[in-house]
């Protein structure tokens, strides 16, 4: 539905500003800056209500842009004052500015088990220093290698050792950047700790209605694993109903993700939906009584906020439950009210409650998608017309899911790097399991435990998700199922709306500069990916990356690699660090090889130790090269020093003359300190991999 004028969506209009406030001051504007853009604030806030008092005495309603002038910048000011005070690393208490020997901190979420490693985020209210305690504030990300930490739950306060460490930023491009994904959480630093490291002082502590919450959440988790025999089903049924992903498997997950289904497994607008039409289905007897409308309204907003309370508080349901509660207050009472400007205060409110909501990639999908929805689909169900009803309303599915996936395109390309070739199969298919999953399992949990009847809604709901995890596992080993490696720039991303947005535009409005502006995008969005791959096809480069525990080494050639490392392509260590470099850098063929293997290919040459790559010369200096002297020096451009190579320095010296000395992460912290003393005294360059970010260099000969 596209507004006729803008009187229709004032919080379109308004929220445009706000979020690019938020977006400013999150990205560009330091701490140091919130006084200034305080002062400014107040200051435009005060003379915008001076000219609303004297509008007449000044004929200011003369000149109109004054006043979109300062409600456009106060918007944009406090958006950016918001997101800066929002983060704690700005406030003066916090933890990490303050000296102590123990925290007491409170378990602020729910605690989730994984790889035998329990891990939740807590709120640091106290430093302890000789018995003396200090206030302070922040969140830690606490992980605990212990059995007995699956007693723990939210709100519990423990008393742990004040050591911590700053979360570790990307080491290998394009690798997952989770420092950035919990600093967009408002967390800084992480805690390990082991048995004995902790003590629990007291519990259940925290919000009471949260605690039930959880509480509740877990008991209807056990129901579904009561009644459900198959435990992938079990985990489908609670993460699209309830939202609990914790027993989620990597294999279902990435069926659902290939195939552009894994919204489903997201609590969101639909589930709430769901709830919103049986509620009104089974209320609909009350519109007859005098205040029928009202007490409707009150039990389905009463209950759509306890349904977004056992969610946790998803922002995707927060965002359909207050809409749904505006749409319900305007039928209440007879008011129209459109539906983008509905969106745009759900936003609004949220955005108001914690800022960073604008980092999460769930949020942004979810009020794009809803958008795109309200503005695009009528476009696109126009195209076609329908006379026979059924063929009518398979049209509709249809344009429902082509808008849906249009609009979200260029977001989960720039995220996920992916496209689904087979997008509109796989939504028309999950359509109807995903609503008897919905309905079955709702009721199967509204119910109470009834023999034959709970028997039969958990058979239903069993075969259900498992026929639907079958199907989309079948269609995921499809050839073609996906476009991957997609890799966008910001400027690419911003040109694929711009065409999207401009081409919908133009089929609506049908005005020539819309279609010129997007063909004008079209023709920069290619030569940027045309500039891109011409620079991959000349480029030659060495990779050595930084793996923890494991050797990586990379030699680019164009759109072709070898890779020597002791990790197989399957590893999920190769597909977190390694595999992202590859995509981004362009790379269809790879050739992988471990470290004991001889290569000859068409531009590496390897023979034992010794590799050459185009003019370059690299000698893979570990435990199983000899200590044996050389006749005479050999000239390498790099010796990379891996696995801990005793007497590493002093052979280096006797046999080889090189350019740049890399130490890899492998080596232990004693080994390398040693090293880099050494080195030091005899002058020779080094690079240390252990901690820093790999090293990329780059030729082109």
């Amino acid at each position: 539905m596209i507004a006729n004028h803008k009187g229709e969506i004032p919080f379109v209009v308004l929220i445009i500003p706000f979020l690019l406030g938020i977006s400013v001051g999150l990205n560009f504007i330091p701490a140091t800056y919130e006084t200034l853009l305080a002062v400014l604030f107040y200051s435009l806030s005060f003379i915008f209500v001076v000219l609303n008092f004297t509008y007449k005495r000044f004929n200011i309603y003369k000149i109109r842009w004054i006043g979109g002038v300062l409600m456009t910048t106060l918007l944009f000011l406090f958006g950016s004052i918001s997101v800066i005070r929002y983060n704690e690393l700005g406030r003066s208490n916090h933890f990490s500015k303050t000296t102590a020997q123990y925290f007491v901190v409170k378990i602020s979420n729910e605690p989730v088990l994984k790889n035998g490693l329990f891990r939740f985020k807590a709120d640091v209210k106290e430093g302890t220093t000789n018995g003396k305690q200090t206030p302070v504030t922040g969140n830690l990300l606490i992980t605990i290698k212990d059995t007995s930490a699956k007693n723990l739950s939210y709100g519990d306060e423990l008393l742990i050792p004040a050591t911590y460490k700053p979360v570790d930023p990307p080491f290998n491009p394009a690798e997952f950047n989770y420092k950035q994904y919990l600093a967009d959480q408002n967390i800084h630093y992480q805690s390990f700790l082991y048995p004995h490291q902790y003590a629990i002082l007291t519990r259940n502590t925290g919000n009471p209605v949260i605690a039930y919450s959880l509480q509740l959440r877990q008991q209807l988790v056990q129901k579904f694993k009561a009644g459900i025999k198959d435990s992938s089903a079990v985990a489908v049924a609670s993460a699209i109903i309830l939202g609990y992903k914790a027993d989620m498997s990597s294999d279902v997950l990435q069926a659902y993700s290939t195939t552009g289904t894994v919204y489903v497994l997201t609590v969101s607008g639909a589930q709430v939906a769901v709830i919103y039409f049986m509620l009104s289905w089974a209320l609909g007897f009350l519109w007859q009584y005098k205040y029928g409308r009202l007490i409707r309204a009150v039990i389905i907003i009463s209950l759509l906020g306890y349904y977004a309370l056992l969610t946790g508080f998803s922002p995707a349901v927060c965002r359909a439950v207050l809409v749904v509660s505006m749409i319900v207050i305007g039928k209440t009472y007879s008011r129209y009210i459109n539906s983008l400007n509905l969106l745009a205060v759900s936003a609004f409110l949220l955005l108001l409650y914690d800022p960073y909501f604008i980092t999460e990639v769930g949020f942004q999908l979810s009020y794009i998608a809803i958008s795109g929805l309200i503005i695009f689909r009528p476009v696109v169900y126009s195209w076609l017309k329908f006379k026979n009803k059924w063929a009518d309303k398979l049209w509709g599915l249809c344009s429902l899911s082509i808008a849906a996936q249009v609009v979200t395109f260029p977001l989960s390309a720039f995220y996920f790097h992916q496209f689904p070739v087979y997008f509109l199969v796989s939504n028309l298919f999950v359509f109807i399991p995903v609503t008897i999953i919905m309905y079955t399992g709702f009721i199967y949990l509204l119910l109470p435990q009834i023999p034959g009847i709970s028997n039969a809604l958990a058979y239903i709901l069993d075969k259900t998700v498992l026929i639907m995890n079958r199907v989309l596992t079948f269609m995921e080993h499809l050839p073609f199922v996906s476009i991957n490696k997609i890799w966008l720039s910001t400027a690419e991303y911003l040109l694929l709306y711009a065409i999207i947005i401009s081409l919908f535009y133009w089929l609506y409005y049908k005005r020539s500069w819309l279609l010129k502006a997007c063909l004008g995008c079209l023709l920069l969005l290619s030569i940027s990916i045309g500039i891109k791959k011409l620079n991959t096809q000349q480029s030659n480069s060495i990779a050595f990356l930084n793996l923890h525990k494991h050797v990586g080494l990379v030699m680019k050639n164009g759109n072709k690699a070898v890779v020597i490392s002791d990790l197989s392509d399957t590893d999920k260590n190769y597909r977190y660090s390694i595999q992202p470099y590859l995509d981004s850098s362009g790379i269809s063929t790879v050739s992988v090889y471990n470290l004991k293997q001889d290569i000859r290919s068409g531009f590496v040459l390897k023979k034992e130790n010794l590799i050459q790559f185009m003019n370059k010369r690299l000698v893979l200096f570990n435990k199983d090269l000899s200590d044996a002297p050389l006749n005479e020096k050999l000239k390498t451009d790099y010796i990379y020093l891996t696995d801990n190579p005793y007497a590493a320095i002093n052979s280096i010296n006797k046999n080889y003359v090189c350019q740049l000395l890399v130490i890899d992460a492998t080596n232990s912290d004693h080994f390398v300190s040693s090293v880099i003393k050494q080195a030091n005294t005899l002058q020779i360059k080094y690079s240390l991999l252990k901690r820093n970010k790999s090293l990329i260099t780059v030729s082109n000969e």
